[in-house]
């Protein structure tokens, strides 16, 4: 096949709906009893609906739930960090605060692969000491707010490409607290995401750096200039973030000179062109292009077609199909190893949780009477799907890890 043909493919591997689509061939082959590594038991379905319509009537008794995305993570204490931060800023106009939450969100998701269950943020706010993603948040959002990804001292709420670039192993495990005795999963793995972001951005300054010198939040103006009729589609955003973003993430396939991204191999996902055995996730960029909804809505532009993008293939939402026993390990030992982020037992494992993330949200969409458009799949993950899959892991197993073992290089989860 050509490499325009290959190349032509690979951009269709580049979606939410390529997420989809495969994630629900995956799904069907499990109901077949096609798979090597898991079996599925959908009557226990109706059970994992009860137990997240409780955990969500706990947190939101009202229902009104909001999107499943960074933002929720800087809220401490029942103080929005970033809200208060950003209210005492004089912004130039609406999109300078855009373009600053921009910076903040993707920083902060990058940062945002599983940290492991010793390490811990010691807030300096409450004295909080606080661990996996509420911890790497806070820190985060510490260091965006301190300047360290900035190059202007007078403007410390940016993140600029070259200080990326040029992050060191130390300016990370400062601002993350790491030590001998607070061991962070992965830290080299995001110190090397931050300087190839920084690096691809400042090699880009058409795309990001339209408005300013490049940085991050430079996405922003490329985003609008997508806006039809003060209407951006959310499938966008994420298809804007693998296209131009892609080329950082490390160790990936490529197909026809274009990276993949968060795509990985299962011999089970036959197709007749170049893309057969490949199985798009984009868990990281998804939860992203979630993440960057809310500074879009502020900035004066509707998001559409939320439930475009897919439920995220990460191991809280996929831990809570395994814990709750909706999927069960083919074979008993596979639950004690270890599995590289690579192994086909883990890619069968997150595209059968992004196609049952679809299967819980109808579910519980016809428990309350609410269609896709007042519960869109966001409020699922938040209300929700991800804080119960904890809630089981905590239950289950004394350090609250997964129910899958998987090897991380902190780029991934």
């Amino acid at each position: 096949m050509p490499a325009d043909s290959d190349a032509s493919a690979a951009l269709t591997l580049l979606s939410a709906a390529a997420v989809r689509e495969r994630a629900h061939r995956m799904l069907a082959l499990a109901l077949d009893d096609k798979l090597p590594n898991f079996r599925i038991h959908p009557e226990k379905m109706d059970g994992v609906v009860d137990l997240v319509l409780q955990t969500t009537r706990d947190a939101y008794p009202s229902f009104q739930v909001p999107f499943h995305s960074r933002w929720r993570h800087f809220v401490a204490n029942n103080a929005n960090r970033w809200a208060a931060t950003a209210g005492q800023t004089r912004w130039k106009d609406r999109s300078a605060r855009a373009r600053a939450e921009f910076d903040l969100a993707i920083v902060s998701v990058f940062l945002d692969a599983g940290a492991g269950p010793p390490w811990r943020y010691r807030d300096p706010k409450s004295g909080l000491a606080i661990g996996r993603s509420e911890g790497l948040g806070l820190a985060s959002l510490g260091m965006f707010e301190s300047g360290a990804f900035s190059a202007n001292p007078r403007d410390p709420l940016r993140a600029d490409a070259d200080v990326l670039a040029n992050l060191t192993l130390s300016d990370l495990e400062r601002g993350l607290q790491v030590s001998g005795e607070n061991p962070l999963v992965g830290l080299q793995g995001r110190v090397d995401l931050l300087r190839s972001l920084g690096k691809l951005v400042a090699s880009k300054s058409d795309i990001f750096g339209r408005h300013d010198t490049p940085r991050p939040g430079g996405l922003f103006d490329r985003l609008t200039a997508r806006v039809e009729n003060g209407r951006l589609l959310a499938p966008v955003i994420l298809s804007e973030l693998l296209q131009q973003l892609g080329s950082i993430w490390p160790s990936r396939l490529t197909l026809g000179g274009i990276a993949l991204g968060d795509c990985w191999k299962h011999p089970a996902l036959v197709t007749d062109d170049a893309t057969t055995g490949l199985v798009p996730l984009h868990k990281l960029s998804q939860w992203l292009a979630y993440s960057l909804i809310e500074p879009l809505q502020a900035a004066g532009i509707e998001v559409i077609d939320i439930d475009g993008l897919t439920g995220l293939a990460e191991y809280r939402n996929g831990g809570l199909f395994v814990d709750s026993g909706v999927l069960a390990f083919r074979h008993e030992a596979d639950a004690q190893r270890e599995h590289e982020v690579a192994a086909v037992l883990v890619v069968e494992w997150r595209a059968l949780t992004v196609a049952l993330l679809d299967r819980l949200a109808d579910g519980i969409r016809k428990r309350l009477g609410l269609d896709a458009v007042s519960l869109p799949l966001a409020k699922v993950l938040e209300g929700g799907s991800w804080a119960t899959g904890r809630r089981l892991a905590r239950e289950r197993r004394a350090d609250a890890s997964p129910p899958v073992k998987v090897i991380s290089d902190g780029t991934v989860f």
